[in-house]
């Protein structure tokens, strides 16, 4: 008959543990050293970060129109594709370096663009500034905080610049589109224009006595309207060009102020803040010392923090005083004016001048063309005609008008991206300099080795004795699987001989386990590193 199996008393299983504890250590010696050495081995991981925020354009949106939510999303998306693009992101792991271990195996660079652009760098919207509404966070991980910096900070000024170019392009485009359908909405006004010409001319001996005279006059009208347009049109060109370099000289004043600022070393980069901070590490040690022998009213101890104080005192000189001169040249900077700014501006007030008197000069000339196009229709034998080719006409000149409002719109456009006052992308926070890395984590890691030697020593044990769980071994088992009753037991009995080869097969197994161990770290360590399983961690 079946006999269930015998459950073990808590006991029992410490008393199988404690048996075959070397079985159990010996393995966590090993994989958690092993771990460890992977571990401790691992590259830092360094990130940095920057803000961004897409700042509306300046320029009231019946002027230049202002883009919506949803056309931002899709401009920054846009945007993205061309920033993460191979031939974007290739110069920079070259020039600097970066992979440089995974090149040198021959990985290929879609691979490492790739990573760079899905791994290593992330874009999330802001949610640490409430002041900020509408930007962004732009980050990189690399393996050197300065590198990681300089990556972080061509990522964001990529932003910028292709925010830029992209808006540029798109005026352009769309102001010689609209030139185009303005220039042949003006051939079909010509033609009208022309085609009513031929019908008055045409019917010149039905008119009244004053017809050849209205002719006359509006053709000489309609001369007039062509040369006010053209000269309007010549204004605004140049008055868009005058825009465009006013642009540009404030743009470029605006950079050279910024740069004159630059100038100024920081205090923190020269030899005398080095030597300070060494000062200021050397004396902070020794008082520590002082401190674990002394008491702090100690006159030494008084002495050595008085001079800590004082080197404290001079790094803050150092920086106060290039606050200072930061300051006092910006002042100086704001000060400046740019004639050339001076003297555009001036032009441009006297262009609008001269466009003002053109188009009320032109003005006057469509009332009288309109004036004398009344007369002429009046006449019966060319009503119909002339009726027929007026609604033409205003359907024609409706179309232009609307095509020349959308043009000049597109050039005031134009006009504010060479001023830098419509929407951009604007770095809010300069990339950080990473102080400490991010990753690897070091003690979870390690922990997560211990934990995983402890799981293969116990592994390795219930190899051993699982199957002898199923075998009589105690005194308990024969009473519980024979179900009869034990009378007396009799332990191992050993001769003297037989006692000290066990003892000599126990210091050989020591040996062998110890000689094992010692030889499986840094093999197994070495497999690690091979495998770069713990790559996957870095990150």
């Amino acid at each position: 008959m079946s006999v269930e199996f015998r459950q073990r008393k808590p006991g029992e299983y410490a008393s199988i543990l404690w048996k075959r504890k070397w079985l159990i250590i010996l393995p966590a010696i090993v994989v958690s050293f092993a771990v460890a050495i992977v571990v401790w081995r691992l590259p830092n991981v360094y990130q940095s970060s920057t803000l961004l925020t897409v700042r509306p354009s300046n320029i009231m949106e019946g002027i230049v129109p202002q883009m919506s939510d949803d056309d931002l999303t899709i401009r920054i998306n846009a945007i993205g594709q061309e920033v993460f693009s191979r031939s974007s992101l290739e110069p920079l792991i070259v020039t600097y370096n970066l992979y440089a271990a995974e090149r040198g195996r021959g990985e290929p660079m879609e691979v490492l663009v790739e990573r760079m652009a899905k791994k290593d760098t992330s874009i999330e919207v802001n949610k640490s500034r409430n002041d900020i509404t509408n930007g962004f966070i732009l980050t990189y991980k690399g393996p050197d905080p300065y590198v990681t910096q300089k990556v972080t900070s061509n990522l964001a000024s990529k932003y910028v610049d292709e925010q830029t170019k992209q808006q540029s392009r798109g005026a352009v485009e769309t102001a010689d589109f609209l030139q185009k359908q303005l220039d042949q909405a003006k051939g079909e006004l010509d033609s009208i224009d022309k085609q009513r010409l031929q019908t008055l001319q045409a019917n010149i001996n039905n008119l009244p006595t004053q017809a050849t005279s209205l002719v006359t006059n509006l053709s000489g009208l309609y001369e007039q309207q062509k040369a006010y347009i053209s000269d309007i049109g010549r204004l605004r060109d140049q008055k868009t060009m005058l825009s465009t370099q006013l642009g540009d000289i404030e743009k470029q004043f605006q950079v050279d102020k910024e740069d004159v600022v630059e100038t100024l070393t920081d205090p923190k980069t020269t030899p005398a803040w080095a030597e300070l901070s060494k000062r200021e590490s050397q004396l902070d040690s020794e008082l520590q010392n002082m401190l674990t022998v002394l008491k702090p009213k100690n006159p030494d101890v008084v002495a050595k923090r008085q001079e800590l104080a004082a080197v404290l005192r001079s790094k803050q000189e150092l920086t106060d005083d290039w606050k200072n001169r930061i300051a006092e040249k910006t002042k100086r900077v704001e000060r400046r004016v740019d004639p050339r700014a001076s003297t555009i501006r001036a032009n441009i007030q006297g262009l609008d001048g001269e466009i003002a008197r053109q188009e009320k000069l032109l003005a006057q000339t469509s009332a009288q063309i309109s004036s004398v196009q009344g007369q002429l229709s009046r006449v019966p034998q060319t009503e119909v005609t002339l009726g027929s080719l007026d609604r033409e006409y205003q359907t024609k000149k409706a179309t232009y008008d609307d095509l020349l409002v959308k043009k000049q719109k597109s050039d005031l456009n134009v006009a504010a991206l060479g001023a830098a006052q419509n929407t951009t992308i604007q770095v809010i926070d300069p990339a950080s300099l990473p102080v400490r890395p991010v990753a690897p984590k070091r003690p979870l890691l390690i922990a997560l080795g211990l934990a995983l030697g402890l799981a293969v020593g116990l592994a390795f044990a219930a190899a051993f004795e699982v199957p002898r769980l199923l075998t009589i071994q105690t005194v308990e088992d024969a009473r519980h699987y024979t179900g009869l009753p034990v009378l007396i037991s009799v332990p191992e009995l050993l001769t003297a001989k037989e006692q000290r080869r066990a003892r000599v097969r126990r210091l050989a197994t020591a040996f062998a386990g110890i000689a094992l161990t010692v030889a499986s770290i840094p093999a197994l360590a070495f497999a690690l590193r091979f495998s770069r399983v713990f790559d996957l961690f870095v990150s």
